[in-house]
């Protein structure tokens, strides 16, 4: 059975680019990275896909006269690319409507945060100002709207006292190493069904227990 192909869109460091690499490289994952697109051309996270041997390329934002022109530009590299599935980790333009049309449902990104909560920049600080016991990380179905769009898998994160915004963000970041790669497996799977804003997932169970901050 032929490998689901994906596209990941980066612009900065490549964390959970790196992570999806690894992944994928496993022999029963069913998925394979096929492409990877920075709009930034000295992107760390290039790099991760260089050693991996993972086509590269650049869409430099700042070489188009207006955003449709620019995402024409990277619409082109995803269909030239093959990918049926396309993953935002670290992406840092906003998508317009019309390109977010194209891939509906077949475009995903990983925000640091429970969303709907803390949607936009900032996530872990302002989640210590909220006083938040629990935060975490979620990856959804991309909408028009930021951040917004049928969920797929979160992960829960407590907030610890001594927190503060970096303390916090390594933790939810680690847990974003784990969930990303899910979500790609459970979509090249074909277990995940958009229904209205909703995704139902085939097959999945989901834990019993609560999470607690602080423990009773």
């Amino acid at each position: 059975m032929a490998r689901l192909r994906v596209a990941v869109l980066i612009s900065g460091r490549g964390s959970n680019l790196a992570a999806l690499i690894a992944a994928c490289r496993t022999p029963d994952h069913p998925a394979e990275i096929g492409l990877v697109v920075s709009n930034e051309p000295a992107a760390a996270g290039l790099a991760h896909a260089g050693r991996a041997g993972i086509p590269v390329r650049v869409v430099p934002h700042r070489d188009f006269s207006d955003r449709p022109a620019f995402e024409a530009a990277l619409d082109a590299e995803l269909r030239a690319g093959g990918a049926g599935l396309v993953c935002l980790a670290g992406f840092m333009r906003i998508l317009t409507a019309p390109f977010v049309e194209r891939w509906r449902d077949r475009l995903i990104n990983i925000h640091p945060s429970l969303l709907p909560a803390f949607r936009g920049l900032d996530t872990h600080a302002r989640a210590l100002a909220a006083g938040v016991r629990v935060s975490g990380c979620t990856v959804h179905f991309v909408r028009p709207e930021t951040d917004a769009g049928p969920i797929i898998c979160q992960a829960a994160v407590p907030v610890l006292p001594d927190d503060d915004a970096e303390r916090l963000a390594a933790r939810v970041l680690a847990a974003e190493h784990r969930i990303y790669p899910l979500a790609v497996r459970l979509f090249a799977e074909g277990r995940l069904k958009v229904e209205g804003e909703r995704v139902a997932i085939m097959g999945a169970s989901a834990p019993e227990s609560p999470l607690f901050n602080p423990l009773p």
